[in-house]
């Protein structure tokens, strides 16, 4: 397939306003790359740029080590997937996925061999001969992909491809993208604003804000380890909670609680001694325990887990998701304990770790 390249690359509307800064990124072969972030954050635009769709303000891009930045977007070797399909209404699904090809005026025995295969790859078999109009919204989604891969391009493009399903359809949707990248091993740039797309889908995560890359990284490493405020906000679902702390004589105290520190992690702050940092511990990461008493307002069973919400100290919000099914009421006091925490700087909202 191909190796890709984005260096420096900045985008800039003829209106002065700046939608990307700085994107810099190297995509392996056969990598699949989420980029994540809310609307308006420039990961669309970014996509658009590696399609040749946008012109690229500044940088470079990079395919195979050739450089492509002023290259049309017909030359560049990509296929693009849309979020609305982009099908023709009038033609058949096999019509559909052929007509790049047709258009290149390839053989017509190449072309339909590269139909079929798609076709089967993607459970389309029996659908050739329908209309769009026919099909439902997810089979629709697996033409559009069908469409790119008789191409057989060196860089697959999804833009938010499962935006327009139903939560069931874009489940499975998304499962079928992950079994078709496994089985074509093809390099894939894909764009969402569905962090669970990106946890579930991602080799790596690039996540955006406001034109600016947050963090590049794992599913496991951004989940894990967020390198910011930001990072740590958008990833993890219920979102993690956040409190205003100073850390003193060995302990974190917020308004109304304290909470004790491991060795480790009083060495992590040793440099923020009487100093306010963020704390962030994630709803899973609280369990029932001793330490800190919350009162509870309201309690969602989910099956294996259950989400309860409530008030610590001086009536700080906090979200706790305990394993099994609890039965607390608006009312009740919980005493939890904080387990993994994630420390931040105010003033620059980095992730506070020694040596970082």
């Amino acid at each position: 397939m191909a190796e890709l390249s984005l260096q420096h690359i900045d985008k800039i509307y003829d209106n002065n306003v700046q939608a990307v800064f700085d994107f810099n990124m190297d995509v392996k072969d056969g990598e699949l790359i989420v980029l994540v972030g809310p609307s308006g954050c420039g990961k669309s635009t970014t996509l658009r740029m590696v399609a040749g769709l946008e012109d690229i303000s500044a940088g470079s891009l990079l395919l195979d080590g050739r450089d492509i930045t002023r290259t049309p977007a017909k030359d560049r070797d990509m296929a693009m997937v849309f979020q609305n399909y982009a099908l023709y209404g009038h033609m058949t699904v096999y019509e559909n996925m052929a007509f790049s090809m047709t258009l290149r005026k390839e053989k017509p025995n190449v072309i339909h061999k590269r139909v079929l295969a798609a076709a089967e790859i993607l459970g389309l078999e029996s659908q050739l001969n329908k209309k769009p109009a026919q099909l439902s919204g997810g089979q629709r989604q697996r033409v559009a992909m069908g469409r790119a891969i008789v191409r057989t391009p060196k860089v697959f493009l999804f833009d938010e491809p499962l935006s327009n399903l139903d939560a069931k359809l874009r489940g499975a949707t998304r499962r079928e993208i992950l079994l078709l990248h496994k089985r074509l091993q093809a390099t894939m740039l894909y764009v969402t604003h569905d962090q669970t797309e990106a946890l579930t889908l991602a080799d790596r995560i690039v996540c955006m804000s406001m034109g600016h890359v947050q963090q590049i990284g794992t599913p496991l490493e951004l989940y894990d380890t967020p390198a910011n405020l930001f990072v740590a906000g958008f990833i993890g679902l219920p979102p993690m909670n956040f409190f205003d702390v100073t850390f003193e004589d060995g302990k974190l105290k917020g308004k109304g609680f304290e909470v004790a520190l491991s060795d480790e992690e009083k060495y992590t702050l040793s440099d923020y001694n009487r100093k306010q940092i963020r704390l962030g511990v994630r709803p899973e990461d609280i369990a029932e325990g001793d330490s800190i008493a919350v009162k509870v307002f309201s309690n969602e069973n989910l099956g294996m887990n259950t989400l309860v919400h409530g008030h610590m100290g001086d009536g700080l919000r906090v979200s706790a998701k305990l394993r099994g099914w609890t039965s607390y009421r608006a009312g009740d006091v919980m005493k939890v304990d904080f387990h993994k925490k994630h420390f931040f700087d105010l003033e620059t909202t980095n992730a506070i770790r020694k040596g970082v």
